[in-house]
């Protein structure tokens, strides 16, 4: 992926993290990047988060997008479906260290958030230490994530 394409960030979210997505694309906006929403493009209590979760996912494994943000009520299910695309390595994120070491060492590339256990400040800084770290690429975690795409290919 071009050093261009780094700022284009995929976005989704359920109901249950309809709000926080509306206000984190509004963030990302401000910060220069460029959202793309996989929806929910309006609020409806009946959604489900795998509808949202799994486009976002494959265009995140697909390079489509640099990195990818899920959020559904808890941030558990958006993690567990976003883990099932070959390709994406994603997480439950809710406190700093983990928001920049899961990218650093285990090259993470979607991060999942609460809707109704994230509080909005906390969002913030939580994508921006997603977004804004590198994968180190260290001869350990190279080897670590060869162990995984075994895994995946099996």
């Amino acid at each position: 992926m071009s050093k261009s394409n780094h700022k284009k960030i995929g976005i989704c979210a359920d109901h249950g993290g309809f709000e926080l997505k509306e206000k984190i694309i509004s963030f990302l906006l401000k910060n220069e990047f460029q959202p793309v929403d996989f929806g929910a493009t309006e609020l409806n209590d009946a959604d489900d988060f795998p509808e949202y979760v799994i486009p976002l996912a494959k265009a995140v494994a697909a390079g489509e997008v640099f990195r990818g943000i899920a959020i559904c009520g808890s941030g558990v299910g958006a993690c567990i479906v976003a883990n099932k695309v070959y390709g994406v390595r994603a997480a439950l994120i809710t406190e700093y260290f983990s928001a920049h070491q899961g990218v650093e060492d285990d090259d993470m590339n979607l991060i999942c958030l609460g809707g109704r256990v994230t509080g909005y400040a906390s969002a913030e800084e939580l994508v921006l230490a997603f977004l804004n770290t590198e994968f180190i690429g260290a001869e350990r975690h190279l080897r670590r994530l060869k162990k995984i795409q075994n895994l995946e290919n099996q």
